[in-house]
């Protein structure tokens, strides 16, 4: 009876997993002894998804990028990864330049608008700022 038991499936519950357990289970993983459903049957752990997320947090393999990061990248890998960067750079300088030029047209518009207005009701919108400081502010600076 004793060994039935032994043999037997045994659910896991988060609080069982030990850092060290989780960092021997990514390890495992990334040296290809195991992969996550297989490591989840072997270790019990809950779901294939809880080995995954350990690789994501405990690994050394790059997301983003899908490649492990101590592996060395071939010169073509490197060229197609920079080519792939100067395109993402070349979209967000035109997004930013598209940007840009609304932004000039807009203030254009609004200046517009602020002399409309004030030619329209006779009154001064903007700031008449002098280039020289208030006397309140020299005094402020003598102090600090």
């Amino acid at each position: 009876m004793k060994e039935s038991k032994e043999n037997e499936y045994v659910k896991r519950t988060q609080k069982d997993y030990s850092h060290s357990f989780k960092l021997q289970v990514v390890q495992e993983i990334e040296r290809g002894e195991e992969n996550p459903t297989s490591s989840q049957r072997k270790y019990g752990i809950q779901s294939r998804a809880t080995a995954v997320r350990w690789s994501r947090k405990y690994g050394s393999f790059d997301w983003y990028n899908q490649t492990p990061s101590n592996m060395p990248k071939s010169a073509e890998r490197k060229l197609m990864e920079l080519e792939q960067r100067l395109l993402l750079l070349e979209k967000q300088k035109n997004h930013l330049e598209k940007q840009l030029e609304q932004s000039d047209k807009k203030s254009i518009i609004f200046d517009m608008m602020i002399s409309l207005a004030e030619k329209e009701y006779n009154i001064d919108i903007r700031k008449n700022s002098s280039p020289e400081q208030s006397t309140s502010s020299k005094k402020n600076s003598k102090k600090a």
